[in-house]
């Protein structure tokens, strides 16, 4: 399963060191979130910008009271529905939370991550475990232990849990009294929220004034190489294209490469495969650009399309194909 066992992962943490691991979304880079000096070696490894705050991952849903004072009754139904699980809360933080972790804000992002390597993990340090996607800042999420390793050799210790399910990073909400504002789309979506809690106004803020969580600058998570979406009119692939498709079907031009996130659209499995391809892409070395197809931003379409957009959007080009 792992180099290191768990425990020693934890005792890495408890001494002040950087430990790569699990989560059902994308592997993390963590440290004890209470540790000041710990946390600002994963802003140093990752090369993040120190006003992009961090998530505070727990294990126990004690941990709230502990790291927030804003809890009230909307912040417990949607933890007791959805952890663990791929969503993160943003509440007013209390003072035991160190302003590295929220970037100086009175804010910080919580969840309960579902993968029992992660709770463990965090069980075993004694402590919340505050971490980013284990990566370097705005390249690839790392769903599995080869792409942190890939892009952070110098991590003390990385847990090998194999391939992530969910595959794409949590949904973020903030919660104010009786009303839910998402800030990042993800797994759970809008609609799944309404349905947790049908007495609170909930409403889509994806442009938010402040960094309040992780997640919200344009360009993000993207490939090393250029990559473009590919629309429905147009043109044929040039320079050794890579094309990244989401279900079987025919096509009538010619690529270097091809990889399926799904045989049937299925966007379950498209999210869980996204970055997985991406990664594909970006390790073959006869490929020299990416053309992804888009999907419909109903449901998990919307988080899907949140990625490949910050993903393709410092290349501001669309491609189109009448044949795909």
């Amino acid at each position: 399963m792992t180099n290191h066992s768990i425990s020693e992962a934890a005792q890495i943490i408890k001494n002040g060191g950087l430990v790569a691991f699990p989560t059902e979304t994308v592997y993390g880079l963590g440290a004890n979130a209470l540790n000041p000096f710990a946390v600002v070696k994963i802003f140093e490894m990752k090369e993040r910008p120190s006003f992009d705050p961090l998530i505070v991952h727990i294990a126990s849903f004690d941990d709230i009271a502990t790291l927030s004072k804003g809890i009230n009754e909307n912040v417990m139904r949607l933890a007791k529905c959805f952890w663990p699980g791929p969503l993160t809360i943003v509440l007013p933080k209390s003072n035991i939370v160190p302003d590295i972790v929220t970037s100086g804000l009175p804010t910080v992002g919580i969840r309960m991550p579902n993968n029992e390597i992660a709770l463990e993990l965090i069980k075993k340090s004694g402590c919340p475990v505050a971490a980013p996607s284990a990566n370097k800042f705005g390249q690839l999420s790392p769903v599995s232990a080869y792409h942190v390793k890939k892009q952070l050799p110098g991590v003390d210790c990385v847990l090998d849990g194999g391939d992530t399910v969910v595959g794409i990073e949590s949904t973020i909400v903030s919660v104010e009294g009786n009303r839910c504002r998402l800030l990042r789309p993800g797994f759970i979506t809008l609609e799944d929220i309404e349905k947790a809690l049908p007495n609170t106004f909930v409403f889509d803020s994806l442009k938010p004034e402040k960094l309040v969580s992780p997640g919200l600058f344009k360009s993000h998570y993207s490939p090393k190489k250029p990559l473009y979406l590919l629309n429905e009119s147009e043109i044929e692939l040039t320079d050794f294209p890579g094309l990244i498709l989401h279900s079987k079907h025919e096509i009538n031009f010619k690529a270097t490469k091809i990889v399926y996130t799904s045989k049937t659209s299925n966007k379950t499995e498209i999210a869980a495969n996204l970055f997985t391809a991406l990664h594909a892409m970006e390790d073959d070395e006869n490929v020299k650009k990416i053309y992804i197809e888009p999907v419909e931003e109903k449901g998990l379409g919307i988080a899907i399309m949140d990625r490949i957009k910050k993903a393709s959007y410092q290349y501001r080009r669309q491609i189109h194909n009448t044949n795909v």
